[in-house]
């Protein structure tokens, strides 16, 4: 067994890079959705459940502790690479929502740029999963 087949797994060293990347995209992402986002609206203020019905939604108070709990849950899970595309649905799903309906009327930069900087990486995420070094990938292994 040479060092390569350990830390390559048989792999091309670019793939090996490709795979470390996406998993210090995907923590990075992850951690900063979930504690610079979401652990600030749980448990839902008055004044965040006020914006939620501002924008329009029924019921204000369930879909601001959903709001919460996709970005604070999901980021996590994506950090994890745990069940990587359905947290990354609902991630693009509020960003989605801060970026084009929450922030429409600002300027580019700032939470705007931000939360569709946040939609964009969950959209890659979606389409390509979690990559090699992540939960996922040991139960999708231990599956097979």
């Amino acid at each position: 067994m040479t060092l390569r087949s350990i830390l390559f797994g048989g792999a091309t060293i670019e793939g090996f890079i490709a795979n470390l990347g996406c998993a210090a995209l995907r923590v990075y992402v992850g951690f900063a959705v979930a504690f610079n986002h979401g652990i600030n609206k749980l448990p839902p203020s008055e004044s965040f459940i006020s914006g939620v019905q501002n924008m329009g939604f029924p019921m204000p108070e369930a879909f601001a502790m959903v709001a919460a709990v996709s970005e604070f849950a999901g980021g996590l899970l994506l950090a994890l690479g745990l069940l990587t595309r359905h947290a990354a649905f609902f991630i693009l799903a509020t960003m989605f929502v801060a970026g084009f309906i929450r922030h429409a009327s600002d300027p580019f930069g700032g939470g705007k740029e931000l939360a569709i900087t946040f939609a964009f990486c969950a959209m890659m995420f979606i389409a390509i999963g979690s990559g090699k070094f992540a939960l996922d990938a040991l139960v999708h292994r231990r599956q097979v």
